[in-house]
C-alpha cells in the first residue's frame, strides 16, 4: 500500500499510525493488531507481554537521571469502531483502512478512520522507541475491545501494573484536560412473535432513511443530530394512521455506541394506496429536513417497490413496537449542574433488528451521576416491558469522578500553558473512558485524559486534525520531563 502520511510530523508517530491502518482491528477482531504490537516491541528491544484477557503491557526503563521519578502509564485501546457508508463494500475484518489527507485533516475513505484510538496507540509506541525524550519509568497499557464493553479494562488484573500516574490517550479535544467521564449501561429489549402471510391486493415497498451524520453516542450526543430509528418509527406511525400499513421488517443502526445513521423498513400496503403512500413519505421528508436543517441537512427518505415474498408482523405486534420506539427517550436527558455545557445524562436508541419472527433493540445509557444512569435505564426498561418485551440490562461500567486537586492535573496544566501560552479547559467528558474502571482496580492511581482534535468518531466522517497531533506529541514529552520524584 502506498504511504500517504509519511510527510506529516512527527514522522515516527504517523508512520506507526499508518501501519495500524493497514491492519484490520475492529472490536472483537484484534488478534492481528495485537500481534503487530507485540512484534513491534520485540524488534525494538522492549519488554512486553499480554495478560490473560489479551491486554498488552509494554515497559521501558527510565532515562539516565530520571530513575527516581514516579512511573507513568500511557494508556490506549487497540480496537476501533467499524462504521461505513451503505454504498461501501469495505470488509473491516480483512480490508485495510485507507487514510487520506484532506486539507488540515486525515480522514478515511467511506469508513471510520480509527484515530479513536489508533492515534493514542501510535503515540505511545512512538514515545517508547524515542531516544530523545527524557522520562522516568514508562509503561504502555493497551486494552482490548474498549468500544464494545470495555472488556480489557474490566478484566485488568490488580498488581500487574507498576506505575503511579496514568495518562489516558483517548480524549478528542486539543486544549481540554479531562478529569472525569460518564459511566454507562446497555439496555436491550427482545421479543419473539408469530408472523402472518401477505394481504390481498397488496404491494411491497422498502423505505430507507439515509444521509444522517450519526456520530459518537457520547461525544456527539449534545449536537442533537437526528436518529434514523426514531425517524423511521415516526414515519411508520404517521403512515399507519392514514393507510392500511403492514410491516415485515425494520433494521437500523449498527453499534450501541454510535448514533444510528440509517434505517430500513419493508412494508406492505393496499395497491390502491400507492400514491397516498408516496405523497406522505415526501411530505414527511420535508418535515424532517426542516426540523434538522441546521444539524443534519442531508437527510433523505426514499421509497422503492420490492419484488419478493415476505411475511408480516401482526397488527398488535406492529403497534406495540412502534409505540415503544416512539416512547423511548433519545438524546440528551439532562445537562450537568456542576460543569457548564457538559451533558450529564443521555440515552441512545442505537440498533434495531426486527423481522422473521423476532425483535432485538439495543439502547445505551450514559451519565456522570450513577443514580441518574440507573434512572434513565429504568425508564427505558419500563417502556419496553410495558410493550411486552423481555429486557436485559448489562455492560454497566462506573464513571470517573473529577479530582480538581490531582497532582498530574497541575503538571499537565502548567506544561500546556508554558508550551502554548494559553490556559487549557479543565472538564469531564460524556463519553465513557476506561479510567473509572481503572480506579476501582488501582485506587491510588493519579489520572488524566488528553488527546488531539478528533472529529465525529464512530462515523465515516471521522477525522483527526494534523496540527493538533503534533501539539499532543509535544505536550506529552513536556509532561514526562516534569513528572516528580517518588
Amino acid at each position: 500500500m502506498t504511504k500517504v502520511l509519511s510527510n506529516l510530523k512527527p514522522q515516527p508517530l504517523w508512520n506507526i499510525f499508518e501501519s495500524i491502518c493497514e491492519i484490520p482491528h475492529p472490536s472483537g477482531h484484534i488478534e492481528k493488531i495485537a500481534a503487530f504490537i507485540m512484534d513491534f516491541a520485540d524488534k525494538n528491544g522492549l519488554e512486553a507481554y499480554q495478560d490473560k484477557i489479551g491486554n498488552i503491557i509494554i515497559r521501558k526503563p527510565a532515562t539516565l537521571g530520571y530513575e527516581d521519578r514516579k512511573g507513568v502509564i500511557l494508556q490506549s485501546h487497540i480496537d476501533m469502531v467499524p462504521q461505513k457508508n451503505s454504498d461501501s463494500d469495505h470488509d473491516f475484518e480483512n480490508d485495510p483502512i485507507k487514510p487520506r489527507i484532506v486539507g488540515k485533516l486525515v480522514k478515511a475513505t467511506n469508513t471510520t478512520l480509527g484515530a479513536d484510538n489508533g492515534i493514542g496507540v501510535a503515540t505511545s509506541l512512538a514515545l517508547m522507541i524515542s531516544n530523545e525524550i527524557e522520562h522516568g519509568p514508562l509503561e504502555c497499557l493497551m486494552t482490548i475491545d474498549e468500544e464494545t464493553g470495555m472488556t480489557g479494562a474490566m478484566n485488568l488484573e490488580p498488581g500487574k501494573i507498576k506505575g503511579d500516574i496514568l495518562i489516558n490517550l483517548d480524549s478528542e479535544v486539543h486544549g481540554e484536560l479531562f478529569v472525569g467521564c460518564a459511566g454507562g449501561m446497555r439496555t436491550s429489549a427482545y421479543m419473539d412473535y408469530d408472523e402472518e402471510d401477505k394481504l390481498d391486493n397488496h404491494k411491497i415497498f422498502q423505505i430507507a432513511v439515509k444521509g444522517l451524520k450519526g456520530g459518537h453516542s457520547g461525544v456527539d450526543i449534545h449536537l442533537q443530530r437526528a436518529n434514523a430509528i426514531k425517524i423511521m418509527a415516526r414515519l411508520l406511525s404517521s403512515l399507519n394512521e392514514k393507510i392500511d400499513l403492514r410491516i415485515s421488517s425494520i433494521n437500523g443502526g449498527t453499534l450501541q455506541n454510535a448514533i444510528p445513521r440509517e434505517a430500513f423498513s419493508i412494508i406492505a400496503i393496499n395497491s390502491e394506496n400507492e400514491n397516498t403512500l408516496k405523497e406522505n413519505v415526501n411530505a414527511f421528508q420535508e418535515i424532517i429536513r426542516n426540523e434538522f436543517s441546521s444539524v443534519d441537512p442531508d437527510i433523505s427518505i426514499s421509497i422503492e417497490p420490492v419484488n419478493k415474498k415476505v411475511k408480516f408482523m401482526k397488527e398488535k405486534v406492529m403497534s406495540v413496537l412502534l409505540h415503544a420506539l416512539l416512547g423511548c427517550p433519545c438524546g440528551v436527558y439532562r445537562m450537568s449542574d456542576d460543569m457548564e455545557g457538559l451533558v450529564e445524562t443521555s440515552n441512545n436508541l442505537a440498533t434495531i433488528n426486527a423481522g422473521n419472527g423476532n425483535i432485538k433493540i439495543q439502547t445505551s445509557q450514559r451519565s456522570s451521576v450513577d443514580s441518574r444512569r440507573e434512572e434513565i435505564s429504568s425508564s427505558v426498561k419500563s417502556i419496553f416491558e410495558l410493550a411486552g418485551f423481555k429486557v436485559l440490562l448489562d455492560s454497566s461500567y462506573p464513571g470517573w469522578k473529577p479530582d480538581l486537586e490531582s497532582p498530574i492535573l497541575g503538571i499537565v496544566k502548567k506544561s500546556f500553558i508554558d508550551l502554548f501560552g494559553q490556559e487549557p479547559k479543565i472538564t469531564a467528558i460524556h463519553a465513557g473512558l476506561e479510567c473509572g474502571l481503572f480506579k476501582s482496580i488501582y485506587p491510588d492511581w493519579d489520572m488524566i485524559s488528553i488527546g488531539p482534535d478528533i472529529y465525529f468518531p464512530h462515523s465515516p466522517d471521522e477525522s483527526v486534525n494534523i496540527a493538533t497531533v503534533e501539539y499532543f506529541w509535544r505536550l506529552l514529552q513536556e509532561i514526562l520531563k516534569r513528572i516528580p520524584k517518588k
